[in-house]
C-alpha cells in the first residue's frame, strides 16, 4: 500500500490513478523525481438511487433554509403595515360581555323555598363586562404571530 521511498509516504486510493494521456507518452522515458506522482481523479460511478438520494438531500437543505427565510420576510413586511382590522370577539370595543351575568353585573340565585338572592357577579365584579382576551382591550385584531406568546422553556 504505502511505500517508504520518501520521507512522506504516498497514499493510494481507488479514486486516484495515474495513466499516461497518450500511448506515445507511455513509451517515452520518464524524467521525474522518485516518489512524485501526479494523480488523476477518476469519475465516480453513481447509480440512480444515489443520485436521487443526493438530490433529495440538496432539496431538503434548500427548503430547510428557504422556509424560515420566507417567514422572516413575511414578519418584516407585516410589521411595516398598519393593522386596523377590528377585533372579532369584541367587535372593536375592547370589552366582552360577561358570560356569567350576561352583562347585568348581578347574579340571581334561587335558593330553596322560592327565595332568591341577588349578588354581584364574581366573574366581572359587578361591572358586566370583561377586557377582551383576544385584543387585550385595544379593539384591534392582533396578527397571527402577535397572538403567540414566545416562552423560553430552558
Amino acid at each position: 500500500m504505502a511505500t517508504s521511498s520518501s520521507p512522506l509516504t504516498a497514499l493510494y486510493s481507488s479514486f486516484l490513478s495515474y495513466t499516461p494521456s497518450t500511448p506515445s507518452m507511455a513509451a517515452l522515458p520518464r524524467r521525474r523525481r522518485a516518489g512524485c506522482r501526479y494523480p488523476r481523479i477518476q469519475a465516480v460511478d453513481l447509480d440512480q438511487n444515489t443520485i436521487v438520494a443526493i438530490s433529495v438531500g440538496v432539496v431538503s437543505v434548500a427548503i430547510g433554509i428557504g422556509i424560515p427565510v420566507f417567514y422572516e420576510m413575511q414578519i418584516d413586511n407585516a410589521a411595516k403595515r398598519e393593522n386596523t382590522q377590528p377585533c372579532f370577539p369584541c367587535s372593536g370595543s375592547g370589552a366582552q360581555v360577561c358570560r356569567f351575568c350576561t352583562g347585568k353585573g348581578t347574579v340571581t340565585v334561587v335558593i330553596g323555598g322560592g327565595e332568591t338572592e341577588v349578588s354581584n357577579c364574581v366573574n366581572c365584579d359587578g361591572v358586566g363586562s370583561l377586557t377582551c382576551t383576544t385584543c387585550q382591550g385595544t379593539g384591534i385584531q392582533p396578527r397571527y404571530l402577535d397572538r403567540r406568546e414566545f416562552k423560553d422553556d430552558d
